[in-house]
């Protein structure tokens, strides 16, 4: 007999219990992503992104590097999902990234490279039969971790990076991890979570309140970072919402509490053309509500600072980033 959905409430306060959700071996899965496909700094072949202003971003990074002051890197998942991992893995040990900002899915498909060795599943056929995102290891390992990190007063970062270290023998492949790499190398992994978006919330282990715990003290881990921003750099690869609308909060916070936050560096990366970014445009064009353009590139420097906009490919722009950044290291 096929088995059903349990209900508890009645009319508007009707809920579906998760209990009888069916999860699936993760090792039985197809995975478009894999250890072994992965760019590797200085090794990969990649094609290099050109732009006039690209060389004064990177000026700006070494120069707040340099005086010790911090770079944020805010990106979605799409940047672990090119296979990118271990370029951020090298700025973060170079220390030039101080700072990792994400949504749940980059710690998703992060946290899947680390035990699985590969992530991105199949969704248009994962999605016909609801197998879709119901891998018992990411679900169950993930929801644990955010248990027992929860319970510690951790942040979700921070949670997710103790139990890869506490636990090698699940995570062989944790070194190409961007979150166990800031872990282990003391530095900010935050994950801002949107409740309902990622395929752990489908779990039945999942627990809503502790997921909200643990987001949230990484929210208040980003404000002190931005806090520090005066002379710093906010660099936001591919996230069009969870990214921009967490370092608007954030530094509305900051500026609130009468920190100097003018002084800054802002730089956002997508493929979406905006024309002229700086200029003002009315409610009639679509790119206005494009929230990046406003909350990080406009907005954040309109007393000082700099933002640009950067259309290009992942896999053209965060390579040349790092070897640009590269040559003022040698």
């Amino acid at each position: 007999m096929e088995t059903r959905g349990i209900f508890i409430g009645e009319g508007k306060n009707r809920q579906l219990v998760f209990d009888n959700i069916k999860t699936y071996d993760a090792n039985d899965r197809r995975n478009l992503v894999t250890i072994d496909n992965l760019m590797t700094p200085s090794v990969t072949p990649h094609e290099n992104f050109e732009h006039p202003d690209f060389d004064v971003l990177v000026e700006r990074i070494a120069k707040a590097r340099s005086r010790n002051r911090p770079v944020i890197w805010s990106m979605g998942a799409h940047v672990i999902k090119n296979r990118l991992s271990r370029y951020l893995i090298a700025m973060i040990k170079n220390k030039t990234i101080t700072h990792i900002s994400s949504n749940g899915a980059g710690s998703i498909h992060d946290f899947e490279l680390a035990y699985l060795g590969g992530t991105s599943e199949d969704v248009p056929s994962a999605i016909e039969d609801g197998s879709f995102g119901m891998w018992e290891q990411t679900g169950a390992w993930m929801n644990e971790a955010l248990r027992l990190g929860a319970e510690q007063d951790l942040g979700y970062g921070e949670a997710l990076g103790k139990y890869i270290f506490e636990n090698p023998d699940k995570f062989p492949y944790r070194e190409d991890c961007v979150l166990y790499q800031a872990y282990v190398n003391n530095i900010p992994a935050t994950y801002h979570i949107a409740l309902g978006t990622d395929i752990i919330h489908q779990h039945p282990s999942c627990n809503m309140a502790l997921i909200g715990k643990c987001s949230g003290i990484d929210f208040k881990k980003m404000c002190a970072t931005v806090c520090d921003l005066d002379g710093g750099v906010f660099l936001n690869f591919g996230s069009a919402v969870i990214g921009a609308e967490v370092f608007l909060k954030a530094l509305s916070i900051a500026r609130n509490l009468g920190y100097p936050t003018f002084d800054i560096t802002t730089a956002n990366f997508d493929l979406i053309d905006l024309g002229d970014y700086r200029s003002k445009i009315g409610y009639n064009d679509p790119n206005y509500y494009y929230r990046p353009r406003k909350n990080i590139v406009n907005r954040p420097t309109s007393k000082g600072g700099l933002g640009w906009h950067f259309c290009g490919d992942h896999q053209h722009t965060i390579p040349t980033l790092y070897d640009k950044l590269q040559s003022k290291h040698s």
